[in-house]
């Protein structure tokens, strides 16, 4: 979601490393860049002033004209304002007595319940016991949808018909007490604006049961929108925290830039894709550097961490050492890969010069390459696969009919898998040196 706005700072970095002394009006200059690139980006206009104001002040400061090398220090800066701007991280409290209630509120349409899922999923995975709350009985078919997706992630969902939200919050809370739940996370109905009848509901809630956390859900795509939304609900209820949904969209990201400086609520949740397993904890040192394309390399560690199966990964490795790299451990690294998320957003994880080369890349292209590598793989035998040496004209024309493809396609696919094994084997010999520079 914020590929305009990094492009259009990185445009600014450039012209500032052009220059091997910056005077105060080419700090100026710069900053006009930099407030029309936020604006532009739908920062909203108070903290774009506050935060070109600190800049400025910095980037003609001593700091800077003493530094060897001032365009990066400029860079810096902007750096460290913008983690400034987008506040201190904040995570979940789940301390004190159990349960833990984490209660979900938004507007219709916000993703409340494919949030509740995603955070339900990460909590289990690390080893609460989890219970889903459906304390919305006015959606058509919302029971359902919470009901389903607790079936995906073996989370049970607490419903009973017949009963107001607050009751039903009060019995689900009893039932967690009497079953040993962790966390239990309501999801609460939502409206299509903001109401009296909907903010006294959850009120009620509130004066039934103990809630650790409020959490609102708010989508990026919404924009400045966002941001009366934030207001709308903290003047209302007690909110402790914000969790952005659809941030992965083609939004311009000013609401996630400003919503802390202008709400006070902190960001604790980032919703990054559809999947359950798109869900990250905020972090705004690792936001930024996104923002301004230093990439996120510990993220993209995390996905890694995520998607890899600790022993495939161990048993490659060894092979990989060895010199035994084969096809099926080609292909296993691309379905491992593919769990990782959607490219898209892989690539916004790239730092550097990686990152830059990657993004002028079609995702869709790269994916689909994906799709059709794993087909012509699929389609060869295990013999072929471990020994693709024996791959003659014969049976590359039987791979591509198996896999709806062309020979070149096959011939394509091979050609990437030896240039992969020459690789790994530089590696081995090497120890990693001599391998191309990747970050710049």
């Amino acid at each position: 979601m914020f590929e305009n706005l990094t492009e259009r700072l990185n445009q600014v970095f450039t012209q500032l490393r052009r220059r091997g002394k910056l005077s105060e009006a080419d700090v100026d200059v710069a900053m006009r860049e930099v407030r029309l690139a936020l604006l532009e980006a739908d920062v909203h206009y108070s903290v774009v002033k506050s935060f070109v104001g600190r800049v400025r002040e910095r980037a003609i400061g001593y700091e800077v004209s003493k530094a060897l090398n001032p365009a990066q220090q400029v860079i810096k800066i902007v750096h460290e304002e913008l983690i400034a701007t987008l506040g201190e991280p904040a995570r979940l409290n789940l301390t004190g007595a159990r349960p833990h209630v984490v209660m979900f509120v938004g507007l219709q349409g916000s993703g409340k319940t494919t949030a509740a899922g995603k955070l339900a999923r990460m909590l289990r995975s690390q080893g609460e016991r989890v219970m889903l709350v459906a304390a919305d009985p006015y959606r058509p078919a919302a029971v359902k949808q919470l009901q389903t997706l607790g079936e995906r992630i073996n989370v049970p969902v607490y419903y009973e018909a017949g009963i107001n939200p607050p009751e039903l919050s009060r019995c689900a809370f009893d039932n967690a007490q009497k079953g040993g739940v962790s966390v239990l996370i309501l999801y609460t109905a939502g409206r299509s604006q903001l109401d009296n009848e909907l903010m006294n509901e959850l009120r009620a809630i509130g004066s039934q049961i103990p809630v650790s956390e409020t959490l609102l859900v708010v989508d990026a795509m919404i924009g400045q929108e966002a941001l009366h939304v934030a207001q709308g609900f903290r003047d209302a209820v007690p909110l402790t925290g914000l969790m952005m949904t659809k941030i992965e969209g083609d939004a311009r990201g000013g609401a996630a830039i400003s919503i802390r400086s202008v709400t006070g609520v902190p960001i604790k949740l980032l919703g990054t894709g559809e999947a359950l397993e798109a869900i990250e904890v905020y972090n705004p040192e690792r936001l930024a550097s996104r923002i301004l394309g230093m990439g996120d390399v510990l993220g993209l560690i995390e996905k890694a961490e995520g998607a890899f199966d600790e022993k495939t990964a161990r048993e490659q490795a060894n092979r990989l050492m060895k010199g035994e790299f084969t096809l099926e451990d080609f292909v296993q690294q691309l379905r491992q890969m593919r769990k990782m998320g959607p490219l898209t957003q892989l690539l916004d994880l790239l730092p550097g010069n990686l990152g830059q080369m990657a993004r002028s890349i079609d995702p869709k292209d790269a994916e689909r390459q994906l799709r059709t590598t794993e087909a012509i793989i699929n389609s060869m035998t295990v013999v072929e696969r471990r020994r693709p040496d024996i791959l003659n004209a014969s049976r590359r024309r039987r791979i591509a009919r198996g896999s709806g493809t062309e020979v070149q396609a096959v011939n394509r696919v091979l050609r990437q898998f030896r240039e992969a094994q020459r690789m790994f084997k530089t590696m081995q010999k090497t120890g990693g040196r001599g391998m191309p520079r990747l970050f710049g």
